[in-house]
């Protein structure tokens, strides 16, 4: 299949999941915040370099591209698992080390415990008859977590990682009625009520959001009809936010949020020795704090010397040439407006979807402004400047060792 061979304005610029065909074989299934967007960042040059030769090879054979709308991000992510579960595609099986995939584990209690653990726990840890639902694969444990978050804030559920149907230490006592109080967990240990929760999220794993809307609608009139209001409003409240993920992508925006857990920043910069040797830095903050373990160096093979546009285009290629790495929700260059519209077109020629900002300097080289118009340039202004900072250091560090071992050799 070519770029030619798709109409782009038929795809819709909605969430979803997109799935490469050929003929009835299902070859890759995956999710996206716009399925338009995702679909046309799969027919760019290199596609084998950006993102791998399998999916390049996918893209070549596959004849058709279907796609299935959903109304939140959180369902297209929760449909993605479901349908790599029912096909299993070679692009999603073979593109992935089986024993990193993540699952969700619902445990046979009396008091079910929401459980995300990787492949190879699944035996270690579990046994058959310990396991009552079973969800996964997915490719992302951090997007699972979020979604969980998110889940939780309308069904809140149990995932200690002790079982509730014995006696408890009392550590885990004080665990326990902490996340009660905070409302983590739910408020009561109540057998019959917390079925319930466990039905309402099972629902929402398998997919089966109206279904679980309906049930919700059901119980919330028989309660009213029950002068039983204060059910009855819990169960309105529920609906209601299950009604209304899709007006803010839920999921895209809680791993945007600064107390998310996996808001992944990377900033970029370059560094030489007298013009000769350069060399392209890549600093990684997570939640504010730098990871310098994630830490990258790239050494610059094609662009001259001086040329600060064709090096931030290879360390944005070179760095897209790395799938196994968290890609970043944000990215941070130094420069001005023509730096960073030129960093937001590489971006989506390599296919990482990431806002972008830019750091503008003053004359001793201090930050004097933040580009990039959006909300995070507010919201994250401090890991902003972090990262960019960091990416100056690390990439001075590097330029003075290689200065120290130029003079020694």
């Amino acid at each position: 299949m070519e770029k030619k061979d798709l109409d782009f304005s038929k795809i819709p610029d909605t969430p979803g999941i997109y799935i490469f065909r050929k003929g009835k074989k299902i070859l890759y299934i995956g999710k996206a915040t716009s399925l338009r967007s995702r679909v046309r960042s799969y027919f760019v040059d290199a596609i084998a370099d950006i993102r791998s030769p399998l999916i390049a090879k996918i893209v070549a054979d596959a004849g058709v591209v279907t796609w299935e709308e959903t109304d939140s991000v959180l369902e297209a992510f929760l449909l993605e698992s479901k349908r790599i579960k029912e096909y299993q595609p070679v692009g999603n099986t073979d593109a992935k080390d089986n024993k990193s995939w993540n699952y969700l584990v619902v445990t046979n209690e009396t008091f079910p415990r929401f459980l995300v653990v990787r492949e190879r726990e699944l035996t270690s840890k579990f046994s058959p008859s310990l396991i009552k639902h079973l969800f996964g694969p997915f490719p992302s444990g951090a997007m699972l977590k979020s979604a969980l978050k998110i889940i939780r804030r309308i069904f809140p559920f149990f995932d200690t990682k002790f079982p509730l149907d014995g006696h408890l230490s009392p550590a885990n006592d004080k665990t326990f009625h902490f996340n009660q109080s905070i409302g983590l967990y739910p408020r009561e240990l109540n057998e019959t009520e917390y079925k319930k929760t466990v039905r309402n999220i099972v629902l929402l794993f398998e997919a089966k959001k109206s279904t679980l809307l309906k049930t919700l609608e059901r119980e919330m009139m028989r309660s009213a009809k029950a002068e039983d209001f204060e059910e009855a409003e819990k169960l309105k409240r529920q609906v209601f936010a299950l009604k209304h993920i899709q007006d803010i992508s839920l999921v895209k925006e809680e791993l945007r949020a600064p107390d998310s857990s996996e808001f992944r920043i990377e900033a970029y910069d370059t560094a030489h020795i007298r013009g000769s040797a350069p060399r392209g830095v890549m600093s990684v903050i997570v939640d504010g704090e730098a990871v310098p373990a994630e830490y990258r160096i790239f050494t610059i093979r094609d662009a001259k010397a001086g040329d600060d546009f064709a090096a931030l285009t290879e360390i944005i290629t070179r760095r897209a040439n790395h799938p196994e790495w968290p890609f970043p929700k944000l990215v941070v260059i130094d420069g001005g407006k023509t730096h960073l519209n030129m960093a937001k077109k590489v971006l989506v020629k390599v296919g990482i979807d990431a806002d972008v900002v830019s750091v503008v300097k003053d004359e001793r080289h201090r930050p004097r402004e933040i580009l990039g118009g959006t909300a995070l340039a507010v919201t994250h202004e401090s890991s902003i400047l972090l990262a960019n900072s960091e990416a100056h250091r690390f990439a001075i560090s590097r330029h003075r060792r290689a200065l120290r071992k130029s003079h020694i050799q």
